[in-house]
């Protein structure tokens, strides 16, 4: 039995014969057409699915490339003032570490990042295309504040989904090592342990603050990104954007966002930490580092995580274009 439906979408078009897909096309359309109703379903779902393929395999490379920094800028937050420092600034850090560890030690909790970047990358992206499928406007365009509520919702899914347990779980484990007896042997082992001791919600500590911070972070990001190919393109929708200039973007909205909340950034760390019992609630954390250490605590680690998130999110959208770009060419276009 046949039935006239309805498709709308922004990304994909999915036109059905005889229980075949015959066309997936990379553009706003608003077609009407006679569907198997079975085949519809599944190539909806397919589509909705391909949104989350670019960004993990982007998430999972740009890890990959980024981490020492990452590594550098937490040990720099955990190190509190009253303990006392331990390193001197982001080159005493390094040198400690490769003297230590050698090479490989700046690169200690790198599985349980990675483990947690690739879902991560997947859920931003394809949560912000599946919002933003439902806020363009008829010609197919996102304005700068659309882009920024996209955003939005983008960070506090990817924050309850994957970041904050998986945030968790790596602030503990670098921590951990850097201690003079660590305890955990693994990855997989030192989230047993966690959760043995702790229990399932010791994954979610600070679950507040990231959501927060995650949040904000996309807002940010993708309203400048959103704000700066619609200035570039103007009044041409369909004109191309080469890597260099997306990448150029992606690094200019990545330091916005660092200045915006690296303060959100220090109090999940140490909500995170393996101290983190010493905290009420995400408040009663920030009163605390204003009270000890003054608000200049609050930017601690900005400089290595200015270089690593503007070079992640330069990197994470340079690749995330190019593997659409890529998946494109597996489908039929007209």
């Amino acid at each position: 039995m046949r039935y006239k439906v309805e498709a709308i979408m922004s990304r994909s078009k999915c036109v059905v014969s005889n229980g075949q897909c015959l066309v997936y096309q990379h553009k706003r359309y608003h077609q009407q057409g006679t569907f198997l109703a079975p085949a519809v379903v599944l190539c909806g779902l397919l589509t909705d699915c391909v949104f989350f393929v670019p960004g993990g395999i982007a998430g999972g490379i740009e890890i990959c490339i980024t981490f020492p920094t990452e590594y550098v800028k937490t040990q720099l937050q955990l190190d509190e003032k009253a303990n006392p420092p331990k390193y001197r600034g982001i080159g005493d850090c390094v040198g400690q570490t490769v003297k230590g560890h050698g090479v490989r030690g700046l690169y200690r909790g790198l599985s349980s990042l990675l483990y947690g970047s690739i879902p991560k990358a997947a859920v931003r992206f394809g949560v912000f295309e599946l919002l933003s499928n439902k806020m363009r406007d008829e010609n197919g365009k996102l304005d700068s504040m659309r882009g920024l509520l996209c955003g939005l919702g983008a960070g506090v899914a990817e924050a309850v989904v994957v970041v904050c347990p998986m945030e968790t779980v790596k602030v503990k484990f670098i921590h951990d090592q850097s201690s003079a007896n660590p305890k955990y042997r693994g990855f997989f082992h030192g989230v047993r342990e966690i959760i043995r001791v702790d229990g399932l919600k010791g994954t979610y500590q600070g679950l507040t603050a990231t959501v927060l911070k995650q949040g904000s972070n996309q807002a940010i990001r993708f309203y400048v990104m959103t704000s700066m190919r619609n200035w570039y393109k103007g009044d041409d929708p369909n004109k191309a954007i080469n890597p260099l200039i997306t990448g150029t973007f992606g690094a200019f909205a990545g330091a916005v966002s660092v200045f915006g909340n690296t303060p959100l950034d220090v109090i999940k760390t140490r909500m995170q930490g393996l101290e983190a019992h010493k905290y009420k609630s995400t408040m009663d954390c920030a009163v605390k580092i204003m009270k000890h250490e003054g608000p200049k605590a609050f930017y601690k680690g900005t400089v290595p995580r200015l270089g690593r998130v503007c070079m992640d999110v330069a990197i994470v959208f340079i690749i995330y274009e190019e593997v659409v770009k890529a998946l494109n060419k597996v489908w039929i276009t007209d």
